[in-house]
Protein backbone atom coordinates (compact mmCIF):
# COMPACT_ATOMS: atom_id res chain seq x y z
CA UNK A 1 0.00 0.00 0.00
CA UNK A 2 1.67 3.57 -0.92
CA UNK A 3 1.78 6.06 1.71
CA UNK A 4 -0.63 8.12 0.71
CA UNK A 5 -3.21 5.44 0.31
CA UNK A 6 -2.00 4.69 4.38
CA UNK A 7 -2.55 8.30 4.74
CA UNK A 8 -5.81 8.56 3.33
CA UNK A 9 -6.65 5.53 5.37
CA UNK A 10 -5.57 7.11 8.74
CA UNK A 11 -7.31 10.13 8.20
CA UNK A 12 -10.54 7.81 7.66
CA UNK A 13 -10.33 5.60 10.11
CA UNK A 14 -9.22 8.63 12.81
CA UNK A 15 -12.41 10.94 11.47
CA UNK A 16 -15.19 8.47 10.80
CA UNK A 17 -14.01 6.03 13.48
CA UNK A 18 -16.56 3.62 13.98
CA UNK A 19 -20.11 5.87 13.41
CA UNK A 20 -19.94 8.18 10.02
CA UNK A 21 -23.24 9.44 11.49
CA UNK A 22 -21.17 11.09 14.33
CA UNK A 23 -18.75 12.57 11.95
CA UNK A 24 -20.99 13.95 9.60
CA UNK A 25 -23.29 15.57 12.32
CA UNK A 26 -20.27 16.86 14.12
CA UNK A 27 -19.02 18.40 10.47
CA UNK A 28 -22.98 19.81 10.31
CA UNK A 29 -22.94 20.95 13.60
CA UNK A 30 -19.79 23.40 13.13
CA UNK A 31 -21.14 24.23 9.36
CA UNK A 32 -24.83 25.53 11.09
CA UNK A 33 -23.12 27.42 13.68
CA UNK A 34 -19.99 28.92 11.51
CA UNK A 35 -23.25 29.90 9.34
CA UNK A 36 -24.98 31.57 11.84
CA UNK A 37 -21.40 33.83 13.36
CA UNK A 38 -21.72 34.96 9.48
CA UNK A 39 -24.91 35.99 9.78
CA UNK A 40 -24.41 38.20 12.69
CA UNK A 41 -25.77 36.06 15.18
CA UNK A 42 -22.89 35.72 17.51
CA UNK A 43 -24.77 35.21 20.48
CA UNK A 44 -26.73 31.73 19.29
CA UNK A 45 -24.29 30.07 18.02
CA UNK A 46 -22.25 29.00 21.37
CA UNK A 47 -25.67 28.07 23.06
CA UNK A 48 -26.58 26.20 19.99
CA UNK A 49 -23.72 24.22 19.21
CA UNK A 50 -24.07 22.13 22.27
CA UNK A 51 -27.41 21.52 21.78
CA UNK A 52 -27.31 20.21 18.12
CA UNK A 53 -24.11 17.68 19.39
CA UNK A 54 -26.76 16.14 22.01
CA UNK A 55 -29.09 15.70 18.99
CA UNK A 56 -26.37 14.23 16.66
CA UNK A 57 -25.89 11.64 19.98
CA UNK A 58 -29.36 10.92 20.20
CA UNK A 59 -29.58 10.20 16.33
CA UNK A 60 -26.60 7.74 16.18
CA UNK A 61 -27.56 6.42 19.08
CA UNK A 62 -30.93 5.35 17.63
CA UNK A 63 -29.73 4.54 14.17
CA UNK A 64 -29.97 1.14 13.13
CA UNK A 65 -26.57 -0.49 12.28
Amino acid sequence: MSRLMRFAVFWYDFIVGDSAVLAVGAVAALAVTAGLVHAGMEALAPALLPVLVAITLAISLRWPR
